[in-house]
This record gives structure tokens, sequence and C-alpha cells, in this order.
């Protein structure tokens, strides 16, 4: 196991996350934030100040110590092509690293699209599509496949200079309509879609939730709708920005991304005809990490959700890991008892996220863990799956223990889910904790199950690699939630 750091210097942050790297997978173990604000610098003399020079210093000169604490094995430190403006930046950069012994790399155009785009690749299930990223200073348009982005286009204005060139909201979006129109790209929207990156994005987001009144607080896979943008746009246009600063849950550049992050995804959606596009967390950083942990993500990524879900256990399995047999247990069950149950094929995803993580409350307490999963799922950053997917996969790990529905809770959220969704819950929660006494040994003994359908009963033969009496045992122990849920007596043999 290695630790990594990766140190980002932009014109409004100085940042360094700390990341735990076992065979290809990660997870973010420190991540320290210092903002500031470099453009006054860029944009009176094209200098960077003795002042900023010295905070700079000074931060990174505790971001070496903090480093050292970690024991990292490398050090990966680049900086925002933005602070090229500065006529001195060479200077700064050979000041940092005859103090530090830090070298920083400026990212240029070529390396912020691939990072974007492996990001992206990592985060959102959609094969081909056009992603949007909206950074300080530029905007980038990318058009990708799985394989490859093989079209850009950049508009040389972010939220930052954006605001700095208008007051108005309103001059802001026709001045940056008259910049796509160089743009080429023309979506089909019945076989690809748009993804929203960068801090604007999640900000509006954030703002289109609250007056939305939506009830799930994950950034990554939110789908922003057009209604939404409409709505935060006639909030925010006469809004005093000392009252959009206050906004809970913003990013610090809340004002500037709000208001000329606002303008741009306004355009956006105006030059495409979108009527959504799925906003994702993922950023240029996370595309850093993937490159120099795993290389490209293309074929590693193939199922992202299953690669989302092995990551998060793989600091976090001990002794017999048991969970992808559990995983594989549950889909064979659903797809033998689909004329039991009658629920649909989309359902597939949420039953494997529950099943694989079907323990994942036992990091938080060993009792009652199933309730525990509800939250764990909701805040486990995974990948590859809509907010309702997870959401539902929540809520079928609680029922695993069919004590646990609580039918005014799951009304919460009556917006996202249907009757449907509320009977699947009940079902699929009993077939995951079938899953599990079918593998109570975590030996894999039973290697397949093949059932009978007979009238009022089922019979589930097993196929086995040993003795399967464990299993067994703990199997009928729940022919009562099954007969309750499914109206079939369950035998097994």
């Amino acid at each position: 196991m290695d630790n990594v750091a990766l140190i980002e210097l932009t014109e409004r942050k100085l940042e360094l996350k700390i990341v735990q790297t076992r065979q290809g997978r990660y997870r973010v173990i420190e991540d320290v934030v210092n903002p500031y604000d470099l453009t006054k610098d860029l944009l009176k003399d094209c200098l960077f100040s003795p002042k900023s020079r010295a905070d700079i210093l000074k931060i990174l000169g505790i971001y070496r110590y903090t480093v050292e604490n970690f024991n990292v094995s490398k050090i990966v430190a680049f900086a925002s092509n933005v602070v090229v403006k500065a006529r001195n930046y060479r200077g700064l950069l050979d000041e940092i690293y005859t103090h530090t012994g830090i070298n920083f790399n400026i990212t240029g155009d070529d390396e912020v699209v691939k990072d974007i785009y492996n990001a992206v690749n990592a985060k959102v299930d959609m094969p081909k599509g056009v992603c949007v990223y909206i950074m300080g200073y530029s905007t980038y348009i990318i058009r990708y496949n799985r394989r490859s982005a093989f079209d850009t286009f950049v508009v040389p204005y972010g939220y930052i200079n954006l605001t700095q060139k208008y007051s108005k909201i309103e001059d802001m979006i026709n001045f940056f309509k008259k910049e796509l129109k160089g743009c080429s790209f023309v979506v089909n929207f019945e076989e690809e879609g748009i993804v929203g990156a960068g801090v604007p994005f999640l900000d509006v987001s954030k703002v289109a939730k609250k007056l939305l009144r939506y009830p799930i607080d994950i950034d990554n896979n939110y789908d922003l709708s057009a209604e939404g943008v409409k709505k935060v746009l006639e909030f925010a246009k006469d809004l005093d920005i000392e009252k959009v600063k206050k906004i809970k849950g913003l990013s610090f550049e809340g004002s500037d991304s709000v208001q000329g992050g606002l303008a741009i995804i306004s355009a956006i959606f105006n030059f495409f005809g979108a009527r959504n596009v799925v906003v994702t967390d993922a950023d240029k950083a996370e595309g850093k990490i993937l490159e120099n942990l795993v290389g490209t993500p293309t074929e590693k990524y193939s199922d992202l959700v299953l690669n989302s879900l092995d990551n998060y256990y793989e600091f976090r399995k001990e002794g017999l890991f048991a969970n992808y047999n559990v995983y594989t247990m549950a889909v064979l069950l659903f797809k033998q008892l689909k004329v039991v149950h009658k629920l649909s094929r989309n359902l597939i995803k949420p039953l494997k996220i529950a099943s694989f993580m079907y323990d994942c409350g036992k990091f938080i307490d060993f009792k009652n863990y199933e309730k525990h999963g509800f939250y764990a799922i909701m805040n486990a950053n995974i990948a590859g799956a809509s907010q309702k997917d997870i959401l539902l996969a929540g809520f079928i790990c609680q029922c695993q223990n069919l004590d646990n529905f609580n039918l005014p809770e799951i009304l919460k959220y009556k917006e996202i889910l249907d009757d449907e969704d509320v009977d699947a819950v009940r079902k699929l929660g009993v077939l995951v904790k079938l899953s599990v006494c079918l593998n109570f040994s975590r030996k894999g003994t039973i290697q397949d199950v093949i059932c009978d359908i007979l009238g009022d009963s089922i019979i589930m033969k097993t196929v086995v690699n040993g003795d399967p009496q464990l299993e067994i045992m703990q199997s009928m122990k729940l022919t009562d939630d099954f007969k309750k849920t499914f109206k079939k007596n369950l035998q097994i043999i």
C-alpha cells in the first residue's frame, strides 16, 4: 500500500490531497484546501506580488511537512495554465522548487481534456456524449465516446473572467452564446447526452435542489433540468453577491460560480437545446489520480458500478471476502425468480449495489447493520449509478431485515420513487438476505442454484462444492419472510 500526494495550484486555491493506493484502487485520506485570489495580481500587473509569492511558499512548506508525515512515495504537482499569465510565473515555480523540492508542471489544454475525460468516464455511465467542463478562465466542450475524446472546443471564458467582464447575468449569457457559435457539435439526444463538470455545475445544482425541494444530497449523477436552471436564474439574477455567499453548501468560489457559472450553464442549455445535463463531481485532479495509478481507465472501468464497489471494499475487506459471491447469487436469483417477483430489469443495478454492499453497515455498528447500510450506501460515492439507483439500493440493504421497512421514510422520496419501487425494496431485500445466507460460510460452497416453481412452492436445488448444511440451515430461517413477500413456500435442497 502506497500514499501519493497531489498538489494543485490554481488562481483561486492551493490544494493538497493524500491518496492511499493499493492494487490500482485508491481512496482520499486527507484533503486540505487553502483558498486565495491571484486574479487581482494577474489583472493589475500580470505579476505575482511579493505577498502572494510569500503566501504560496508558506502554504507549500506546510504541505511538504504534511506529505512527510504521511510517508508518501510520490508527489504529483500541477498548476493551472492561468498562472502563465503572470510574467514572473517561471521565477515563482523555480523558487518553489528551491525551497520545497516540489516541481510543478503547467497543465495545458490537451492535458486538461485528457484528465477530465478520464475522470468523467470513471464516474458517469454515459458511453458517448458531450462533456462541458467550466473552469475559472476557460470552458472546455469535449465530445467523447468510451474509446477516446475525439473533438474539443475551448471558450476562453470561465466563471471568473466572465464576471469580471460583465456585471449582469443577462449580458453574460448573451456574450457566451456568441462565443459558442464557433462550436460545431450537434447532440443526438437519442444516443448521447451532456455531462456537466466543474465547480459551477455543482454549485448551481445545489441551489436547484433547494429550490425544487429535491430530497437527495448527492453531487454526482444529479440530473440538472432546464426547469431547475430557470428557477436558479430567476432566484439569482437580482440577488446581491453577499447574499449568494451565505447560501449553505456552496464552494468558496460561490458568488462568481453561481453568477458567472450560471450564465455559462444557461447558454449551454440554450445552445444544445438540452432538457437536462448529468452533473458529475469528477474533476481534473481525479484524472491525475487515475493516470498515476491505473493509466487509461477505458477498459478497467467498463462496469463502473462494480469497479466502484470493488474500490470501496479494497480498503475495508478483512478475512473471507464474500461480497462478490453474494452479488453474483443475488443477480442469479433475480433472473431465475422473475416470474415470481415480476419486477423490472431496471432494478438490476440497485440490486447489484445492495447485494455487494450488504454488510457495509457493519463498518458503523454490527447491531442491526442492515439499517446502518442505508446511509453507508448513500454516502459511499458510488460511480456509474443514478441517484435513484443509489437510493433504492440503500432501502434494499435496509430491508434485508423486514422490520426495517418504513413506509413513511420511503414516502419522503415520493417524487423520485413510485409504487413499483416501494414493492421492490421489500422483495429485493429478501433476495439479498437469502443470497447472504446461501454464502454464510464465506467459502463459496454453494456455486449455483436451480429454481423449480411448482404452484405455491419453490424448490431451490443447490449445486455445491463441499457440505452446504450451514448455508441451507441459515437460508431456511427466511422461509417466513419469503412467503410473506412472494406468497410462495420455499424449500432448499
